[in-house]
C-alpha cells in the first residue's frame, strides 16, 4: 500500500514538472482563470448596453421632448434626432438599433382622450439587443406618459402595487453571474484538457514505453495523472475566486469558498478520469482536440449554467442527469449565490461521487486496454 501511494505521488510530481516545462498549457490556464472570465463577467451578449437609437420627432412637443429626454447611458446612448427620410438610411447602415417615430399632433390626441400611437422600429439582426432593448423602450415610453398624463386628469389607482425583490443579485448586475459561470465552464474544460493531454504528451513523446518496464500499474499511472492535473485546476480555482472575481471583479461571494472547493474536488474527480477516457480513444492531439468539442459543448450548453434546464426538452433534462457538469452548477450556484450549506447540496455531492466513480472504472478498464496493446 506504501509503495503504491509512493508511486502515485512521485508520477504526479513528475506530471508537475512536465506541465511547468509546457508554456502553451501553462499560458492556457492562466488565461483561462483570469482573462476569459473578467472577458465573460463584462460582456455578456444578453445585457443591453449602449443601444444605438435614433428618434423621428415630428410633434416637437412636451411630451416628445420628455420621451427623447428618456433614453441615457448605459442602456442606450444619447438619441440622434433624424428626420423621416434619414431613418431607413441609418437603420440600412446599422447605426441605429432602434428608431423611434412620435407622430404629430401626438400631444394633442394624448390630452384629447385618442389612443395615438408611436412607431418602434427594431434592426431584428442584432438579436440579443432587438428582443431586450424593445421591451425597455416600451416601459420607458409608457412610464413617461403615464407620468405626464396624470398632470393632466386623474388616473383611476391601481388595485395591487407590485413590488420587486431581487435576491441574492439585487442591484442586476450581470456580471456577478458571468464570472462565477465562466468559472465552472473553466474548471470542467482545463480539467479535460489537461488530463488528456498528459497522457498523449506521454503517447508522442515515447515516456509510455519507460512506464511498462518500470514496476507500475495502469491504475498507479492514472491516478497520478488525476491527481496532479486536478490539483492545478483545484489552485487556479481558488487563486481565480479570490484575486479575479472577488477583487478585480468585485463580485460579492456569499457561501461558503472551502465547501465549494470541496464540490469542485469531486467535480475534477470526474472531468479528469473524462480526460483519460477521451485520450485513450484520440491517437493524437488533433483528435483529442475534435473529441473535446462534441464533448465540452453538450456539456456546458446542456447544463443548466446558460439556460434553465427547466425550459429543455425532458428527454434532454433525464440524459444531463449523468453528467457530472449538471450536478456541479447546481452545486456551484447553490454555495456561491445563495450560500447554502452541506444539508442542502449533499445530493449533488453523492450524484457528483458516483458519477465519477463510474468514469474512473470506464476510463481505467480503457486505459489498461490501451496499456496492454502498446506494450
Amino acid at each position: 500500500m506504501m509503495r503504491t501511494l509512493a508511486n502515485i505521488f512521485h508520477l504526479g510530481v513528475k506530471e508537475l514538472r512536465s506541465l511547468r516545462r509546457d508554456r502553451a498549457m501553462l499560458i492556457l490556464v492562466i488565461w483561462a482563470f483570469s482573462v476569459a472570465i473578467y472577458s465573460a463577467a463584462t460582456s455578456l451578449p444578453d445585457s443591453l448596453a449602449k443601444a444605438p437609437i435614433a428618434i423621428v420627432d415630428e410633434d416637437r412637443s412636451a411630451i416628445s421632448t420628455r420621451i427623447a429626454d428618456a433614453f441615457y447611458p448605459p442602456y442606450f446612448t444619447a438619441p440622434v434626432l433624424i428626420s423621416t427620410g434619414e431613418m431607413d438610411r441609418r437603420m440600412d447602415e446599422g447605426s441605429d438599433t432602434f428608431a423611434l417615430v412620435i407622430p404629430p399632433d401626438f400631444q394633442a390626441d394624448l390630452l384629447a382622450g385618442r389612443h395615438p400611437s408611436i412607431q418602434l422600429n427594431v434592426d431584428a439582426t442584432r438579436i440579443s439587443q432587438a428582443f431586450t432593448g424593445a421591451g425597455y423602450i416600451q416601459q420607458i415610453v409608457t412610464q413617461e406618459v403615464a407620468a405626464f398624463v396624470a398632470r393632466y386628469r386623474a388616473l383611476p389607482d391601481l388595485p395591487v402595487e407590485l413590488v420587486m425583490r431581487a435576491r441574492f443579485n439585487p442591484t442586476l448586475k450581470e456580471a456577478w453571474f458571468g464570472a462565477v459561470m465562466e468559472l465552472i465552464n473553466n474548471v470542467t474544460m482545463l480539467s479535460i484538457i489537461l488530463t488528456g493531454a498528459a497522457l498523449i504528451r506521454e503517447r508522442e513523446h515515447g515516456t509510455v514505453e519507460h512506464l511498462l518496464v518500470m514496476p507500475l500499474r495502469p491504475f498507479e499511472i492514472m491516478v497520478s495523472k488525476i491527481w496532479a492535473m486536478a490539483l492545478v485546476v483545484l489552485a487556479a480555482a481558488a487563486l481565480s475566486i479570490a484575486l479575479v472575481i472577488e477583487r478585480w471583479l468585485a463580485v460579492p461571494i456569499e457561501g461558503s469558498i472551502g465547501l465549494f472547493l470541496a464540490g469542485t474536488a469531486l467535480h475534477l474527480f470526474a472531468t479528469t478520469s473524462m480526460g483519460i477516457f477521451l485520450a485513450t480513444l484520440a491517437r493524437s492531439m488533433p483528435q483529442f482536440g475534435l473529441l473535446i468539442i462534441i464533448t465540452l459543448l453538450p456539456l456546458e450548453m446542456l447544463s443548466g449554467g446558460m439556460t434553465p434546464q427547466e425550459s429543455m426538452p425532458v428527454f434532454v433534462q433525464t440524459i444531463m442527469q449523468v453528467a457530472p457538469t449538471t450536478h456541479f452548477v447546481t452545486l456551484a450556484q447553490a454555495i456561491l449565490y445563495r450560500n447554502a450549506g452541506f444539508d442542502v447540496v449533499w445530493p449533488q455531492f453523492l450524484a457528483i461521487a458516483a458519477i465519477g466513480a463510474a468514469l474512473f472504472t470506464l476510463a481505467l478498464v480503457r486505459f489498461r486496454r490501451t496499456i496492454t496493446t502498446m506494450g
